[in-house]
């Protein structure tokens, strides 16, 4: 295991639960310290980890996707040997993942995408592989695979060769993203109507039960609605991961409509404009062609 970051960490723990052998390395000291404490053992630098692993080693990656991945891999290619395992369990483009997948081969080595989902909750709940590569690769490390998933036969699979699992998260974090906004936008229309007095979360824990629209992140809301039913300390931010934009670009490659996943990711992006450039001239052309008021700054 390489990268103990929040993810994976509780990964850490669901394998040393399963009876596994984890090596936990991260860029921290504390980091290594963290989960060695909680029963790993652990390596302070790349040569350390290599040198405790048995052959054919297995290194699994939750670190940031990108030029941390490209590094991380151009840093252990020469420490390795033929047969060992490279598994990336984060959120790369699959694009990427091809790539890399075509220069570990080069060297006799194996590459493994793991579209890896379950956030925080993963560690009890189990976490959902979205899994590319050899056929015969995977089957090696099913034991793992069985173990960090809810069930040994649910929730993972092989889906492809090298890169489909981490085009097929892309794609399941795309859905994502339009089931997020169309709950928000149901959502905000209840609270709107003011002269009903709804409770949002009376309605959100009755929806989970029976309704067609009950899921997982309805639970989420639901649990969201009880700490803070106005959810008046969160500011009206929404971030991304990079995922949503690449499903809208894989899209368009393709020339597949996706409309609802496209406005999805264009409303998180709005949702950073505090001072709307667009909503500002719109009211400006208003009150230019119809007169219509304008709500001035103080």
């Amino acid at each position: 295991m390489i990268g103990l970051g929040r993810m994976g960490s509780n990964m850490v723990m669901r394998l040393l639960k399963g009876g596994h052998k984890v090596i936990g390395n991260a860029r921290t000291k504390e980091s290594v310290d963290h989960i060695i404490e909680k029963g790993a053992d652990g390596a302070y630098s790349l040569d350390e980890l290599v040198a405790k692993l048995s052959k054919p080693r297995i290194l699994w990656m939750m670190i940031p996707t990108g030029a941390p991945v490209d590094k991380t891999i151009e840093a252990l290619l020469p420490k390795l040997d033929k047969g060992d395992i490279i598994i990336d369990g984060g959120n790369s483009n699959y694009k990427d993942s091809v790539r890399k997948a075509a220069i570990v081969k080069e060297k006799e080595m194996h590459y493994v995408d793991v579209g890896t989902s379950g956030g925080i909750w993963g560690r009890k709940e189990g976490y959902c592989l979205m899994i590319g590569g050899e056929k015969d690769i995977v089957d090696y490390l099913r034991p793992i695979f069985e173990t960090l998933a809810p069930a040994a036969d649910k929730g993972w699979g092989h889906v492809g060769p090298s890169g489909a699992g981490h085009l097929v998260k892309m794609i399941h974090n795309g859905i994502e993203y339009g089931l997020m906004e169309a709950y928000s936008e149901g959502f905000a229309l209840l609270k709107s109507k003011e002269e009903f007095n709804l409770n949002l979360h009376q309605i959100s824990k009755i929806w989970r039960y029976g309704s067609v629209v009950r899921s997982w992140l309805l639970d989420l809301i639901a649990r969201a609605l009880s700490e803070d039913s106005e959810l008046k300390d969160i500011k009206p931010y929404v971030a991304d991961s990079g995922e949503g934009r690449w499903t809208v670009f894989e899209a368009i490659d393709q020339d597949i409509a996706a409309p609802v996943i496209t406005l999805s990711l264009i409303q998180r992006l709005r949702s950073r404009d505090e001072e709307s450039f667009s909503d500002r001239l719109l009211a400006a052309m208003r009150y230019q062609f119809g007169g219509h008021t304008i709500k001035r700054k103080e």
